[in-house]
């Protein structure tokens, strides 16, 4: 859990924005989402799966619009 000490001469603005900084950094979030639901094993291959399609799609569009250029 990512914690912050309020420094001196600091207001309560910039102690949230480090806050929030940290909390992003570590990933905190990305975890709390990706556990709120049970997704089991073989639903987990397949999303990835999906998404290193989508990856891939990606970038072969990106090196042929480069080729065109």
């Amino acid at each position: 859990m990512p914690t912050v000490v309020l420094r001196p001469n600091e207001s309560q603005e910039q102690l949230l924005k480090r806050f929030r900084k940290k909390v992003a950094k570590s990933g905190l979030l990305s975890t709390v989402r990706r556990k709120r639901w049970f997704v089991s094993k073989s639903e987990l291959r397949r999303i990835q799966r999906k998404k290193a399609i989508r990856r891939l799609r990606r970038r072969q569009r990106k090196l042929a619009a480069r080729r065109g250029d």
